[in-house]
């Protein structure tokens, strides 16, 4: 699952960021409203974590913008801890509202709660050939077949399915599954998508990870 975080403090944002990846999450960060507003109307996000007092737009008007356009959940994480300010973030659309500063487990389980509250009724399975992920659950099989995955292993899997078809390289799936920036000599990806077709290809006739040597990789069910 996809979360934006609209933090303009670092220290925060980085830690967030670090601690919703560690469980699987792909997060994407903006340092300022404008940046979050683009990001949350022109990419999809199963959840937003605003902050209210952000350079360019308040998360008030973020959040406003976004409502206009779509319906993704969104928590408010802010200093801001009178009623009135939660009362305000309440109705102007948001799901929850979060005063700082806050536990991790307490922010994790919010997010965990919003993102059951926030399911539609429609099928989320992710399909790719005869491969199956449901977000929600974070079960994946194939060929009817269940397959274990490490927490790691999941949030990469997710990745390349949510990017099927489009090659994806080595630095943004650092970027998206691991809180780093690639560095040429590390090979921390490839060591994990050699981990992951280990489980979800090499049992099966049809492959799904294709190297793009030199690039990165593409996920689809294409021969050879």
């Amino acid at each position: 699952m996809r979360i934006l975080i609209v933090e303009d403090e670092p220290k925060t944002a980085a830690y967030v960021r670090k601690g919703l990846m560690e469980h699987g999450y792909v997060v994407d960060v903006a340092s300022n409203g404008l940046d979050g507003l683009h990001l949350a109307t022109t990419s999809e996000y199963d959840l937003i974590l605003l902050d209210v007092m952000l350079p360019g737009i308040d998360g008030w008007s973020v959040l406003q913008a976004v409502r206009r356009q779509r319906q993704t959940p969104v928590l408010f994480l802010s200093a801001r801890d009178q009623v009135d300010d939660r009362v305000k973030g309440l109705k102007l659309g948001a799901d929850d509202y979060l005063v700082k500063p806050f536990a991790f487990s307490e922010l994790l389980a919010r997010v965990q709660s919003v993102l059951r509250r926030g399911q539609v009724p429609r099928d989320q399975t992710l399909r790719v050939a005869d491969l199956e992920i449901d977000p929600l659950r974070r079960r994946v099989t194939r060929s009817g077949e269940r397959i274990e995955l490490t927490a790691k292993e999941y949030a990469l899997l997710e990745y390349f399915a949510r990017h099927a078809g489009e090659m994806c390289s080595r630095t943004l799936i650092a970027e998206s599954v691991w809180d780093m920036n690639f560095d040429g000599d590390t090979n921390v990806v490839d060591v994990a998508v050699r981990r992951l077709r280990a489980k979800i290809d090499d049992p099966y006739a049809t492959k799904l990870i294709h190297t793009m040597r030199g690039v990165g990789y593409v996920f689809d069910a294409r021969d050879g």
